[in-house]
């Protein structure tokens, strides 16, 4: 789940986030990693690419090089193929690109062999490790106060966790076992979602690994970016996926879940350094809340 507000893409040129610096090419994208990230960002794209050159070809970037991080000072880095087309978010979607969109979730879901995928590890912050993650904030939340519908929806929020399956003790670590795991890109930013005119392809595999498609799903329709700038309709996108009846289930309690994130990151946004519009928290807030009273 990647937390940056997406700055506009150039031609060319380097973009700079927490994580790492994208250079722009003509015909390259050179990604450089933070150290103090360590391997596994790094990692995890590395892999995610090579897997999907061989199972999913042209539905992500083609790895052109990689370099390892000699010593404690330098950057891991990564030399892929530029991909044509413009991100999804803060872009109007119609029909057309909802399904290629769904398309291609769909090609990176359905990858890799079974056998294969049940070899790769859990993606990062799949379900225990974003339930720690609230608890973890919950435990230490920001100096700050309040204001009102951000309290009252932290406090039902708090409330949700401690009574759903999500938070018990015996919840499960990896996918539950009645539903199929899934390849997961692991960010549903609309921004890592490129449209070229007749179908779209996938940026960003950081945090990638074996997931399951209810909390995929919802890591993109929960994503701020689906309502931040402009929002899309996230009911026919999900309407481009036929769910069992234990995924529907849990796809509820995963964007409860990630709505209740998002909440917690956008409480903590710097008032001095905002990522978002003023009012974001607070959409958020009772966003939550609707979830909790089942009308959203």
């Amino acid at each position: 789940m990647n937390t940056d507000r997406t700055p506009p893409h150039p031609s060319t040129g380097t973009i700079r986030w927490h994580t790492h610096d994208l250079a722009l090419h003509a015909d390259r994208v050179v990604k450089r990693f933070r150290p103090a990230e360590g391997p596994g960002p790094c990692t995890r794209e590395r892999r995610a690419l090579t897997l999907l050159a061989t199972h999913a070809p042209g539905v992500a970037p083609v790895l052109l090089s990689a370099h390892d991080a000699a010593g404690a000072a330098d950057r891991p880095t990564l030399v892929m193929s530029r991909l044509p087309g413009v991100p999804l978010r803060g872009n109007p979607l119609d029909e057309r690109q909802l399904t290629a969109w769904a398309q291609a979730v769909r090609t990176v879901h359905t990858a890799l062999p079974p056998a294969e995928l049940a070899r790769l590890p859990l993606r990062h912050g799949h379900q225990r490790e974003t339930v720690e993650r609230v608890r973890t904030w919950y435990a230490r939340p920001p100096d700050r106060p309040f204001g009102p519908a951000v309290r009252r929806a932290l406090e039902a929020g708090a409330d949700w966790l401690d009574g759903s399956g999500f938070g018990a003790p015996g919840a499960p670590h990896g996918v539950p076992a009645d539903v199929p795991a899934v390849f997961g890109a692991g960010d549903g930013n609309s921004a890592n979602y490129l449209w070229d005119g007749r179908r779209v392809r996938v940026v960003d595999f950081e945090e990638s690994g074996r997931s399951d498609r209810a909390y995929e799903l919802a890591e993109i329709v929960e994503h701020i970016s689906a309502r931040v700038p402009r929002p899309f309709d996230t009911a026919a996108f999900l309407r481009r996926f036929p769910l069992t009846p234990a995924e529907s289930a849990r796809l509820r309690d995963c964007r409860t879940l990630l709505t209740l994130v998002w909440l917690c990151l956008l409480a903590a946004d710097d008032p001095a350094r905002p990522r978002n519009p003023p009012g974001t928290a607070e959409q958020q807030a009772r966003r939550l809340l609707r979830r909790l009273d089942g009308a959203a």
